[in-house]
């Protein structure tokens, strides 16, 4: 992508120009075209030729006296459609001799070309209003190019040191003072920067916003695409830029240019800022620490269904989050996926209310086999979502390791006292008792890992011998001796009810410590 300095070229509006201090003591009044003032003035042109309009290339504020037009109506109405077939910003005439007051015929013409026709009541050095407006425009476009260079610059820099994403983002928000938002090609939120009420404002508004967004800029909405090699696959935008339109645009194509780049050195995917997206929202879900009703737009500018909806919660351990999103889209079902810390990787389906959220989440972990998926109960309520994301991840982790026979769905009930141990495992007392129940075991880093492991699968079999011989593939009598020399380090009987319920407590809480 490339964007030239000359066709971003900053410009003052027609408007901005007659609010000058120097225009201003020539007493101006439009008398035409006052609903086109707001158009850009790249240039003032003073120029006394009848033939004006051949000279002109589009955007120049035309300054003259009239003093060859006068006496001829044709002339006149000619000199306003030639300066308006040239694209002219606007015509300043100098009242005086040549015209001691507006001109009609010249006026009707600018108001049916919708030409600003501004005059000017008392004498003014056309000299200073070139220079002023001239010096104005040249510092506005060493400004632009400076800011230009800047931001290259700046996210270069960053791109170079392998900030992620969001840095440039950050980055890009700070020089435009505005909220941006990057979207995939269905205008679905990837990314956001800027201060964060704002940010909200405008993802509360973002179905009218996705609209719009192919639409023409206007009010400080400013866009640019990213791609690259023929193909787009998504749109940058500063929304609510302040400051002039070209700037913006030119800040845009900047911001466009690193981002498509910062894509190419990293090899992502496709979907790589999607996925970023679907884990930024899912932590703070599971994490609490952003409200829940404050992720509300960020969800729905996402593209998850929110509406009158009801939400599983779901986390699975050592799966490919791309696998669990293609089942996902496989199976129809709106949702998003999002790798967590540890291996996890979170689900959050969305579903419609007549739907069986148990027949569907079932269907769902069909689909993986030989994994674990702990549900939450279903949540009717976004803001139990956060609850029930931490349900889940609780569930998963009370499963990650040492239970045997589980189904392929996990719920709250169905881990039972090992769920408890795990809310407790930080209690110093928890670990105090732990250690405590297990030391003969735990001093000994010898065999006593190996023992451990027996113990662990001789308790979570129901202390069923030869089940526990067959996963540990030794012999009855070789599980015997093991045993044996379990109870004399331990110095219980494993026989007795209360002692094994004892050890089991304390080997869960253990496990659950060691993580």
């Amino acid at each position: 992508m490339t964007t030239t300095l000359d066709h971003l070229e900053p410009a003052l509006s027609v408007r901005q120009v007659l609010t000058l201090e120097r225009v201003l003591a020539g007493e101006p009044e439009v008398v035409a075209g006052a609903a086109q003032l707001d158009r850009a003035v790249r240039w003032v042109h003073v120029a006394e030729a009848p033939d004006v309009g051949v000279m002109l290339t589009g955007g120049e504020m035309v300054l003259t006296t009239g003093v060859l037009l006068a006496g001829d109506e044709g002339a006149q109405a000619e000199y306003i459609q030639s300066l308006h077939r040239a694209e002219a910003a606007a015509v300043v005439l100098g009242l005086g001799r040549a015209f001691p007051a507006p001109p009609d015929v010249m006026r009707r013409a600018a108001e049916r070309c919708g030409l600003p026709m501004v005059v000017l009541h008392r004498p003014f050095p056309f000299a200073e209003l070139t220079e002023e407006v001239q010096s104005r425009l040249v510092r506005r476009k060493f400004a632009a190019v400076s800011l230009s260079e800047a931001v290259r610059t700046a996210l270069t820099g960053l791109i170079t040191a392998g900030a992620p994403l969001q840095r440039l983002l950050d980055e890009v928000a700070q020089h435009s003072a505005c909220p941006v938002v990057v979207t995939n090609l269905a205008h679905r939120v990837l990314a956001t920067a800027g201060e964060r009420p704002a940010v909200d404002d405008v993802l509360r508004d973002w179905e009218r916003i996705a609209r719009q967004a192919g639409g023409s800029e206007g009010d400080g909405w400013i866009r640019a695409e990213l791609g690259g090699r023929g193909e787009r696959w998504g749109q940058i935008l500063l929304c609510g830029y302040r400051g002039d339109t070209a700037t913006g645009r030119l800040l845009a194509d900047r911001a466009a240019e690193a981002l498509v780049l910062h894509r190419m050195l990293a090899g992502n995917s496709a979907h790589t800022w999607e996925e970023q997206s679907a884990q930024s929202l899912l932590t703070d879900l599971v994490s609490g620490v952003v409200p829940a009703r404050q992720l509300l737009p960020r969800a729905r500018a996402a593209g998850l269904p929110v509406n009158r909806r009801t939400f599983v919660p779901l986390v699975v351990r050592d799966s490919d989050p791309a696998e669990l999103d293609r089942v996902l889209r496989l199976l129809g079902l709106s949702g998003i996926v999002a790798e967590l810390a540890d291996g996890a990787t979170a689900v959050l389906l969305s579903l419609a209310r007549d739907q069986d959220a148990s027949v569907l989440t079932a269907n769902f972990a069909a689909r993986l086999p030989d994994t674990v998926v702990a549900a939450a109960d279903p949540r009717t309520a976004w803001d139990d979502v956060p609850t029930g994301m931490r349900e889940a991840q609780h569930v998963a982790d009370a499963v990650a390791s040492g239970v045997l026979d589980l189904p392929a769905v996990v719920r709250l009930k169905d881990v039972h006292l090992r769920g408890l141990i795990r809310l407790l495992r930080d209690d110093p007392q928890v670990q105090s008792f732990a250690e405590r129940e297990l030391d003969g075991l735990l001093c000994d880093s010898g065999s006593g890992d190996g023992l451990l492991a027996v113990l662990r699968t001789y308790l979570a079999t129901g202390r069923n011998k030869s089940r526990t011989a067959q996963l540990h593939h030794v012999s009855r009598p070789a599980l015997y001796r093991r045993l044996e020399a379990i109870q004399g380090r331990l110095g219980v009987d494993l026989d007795d009810f209360e002692q094994a319920a004892s050890v089991h407590i304390a080997l869960l809480a253990h496990d659950a410590q060691q993580g």
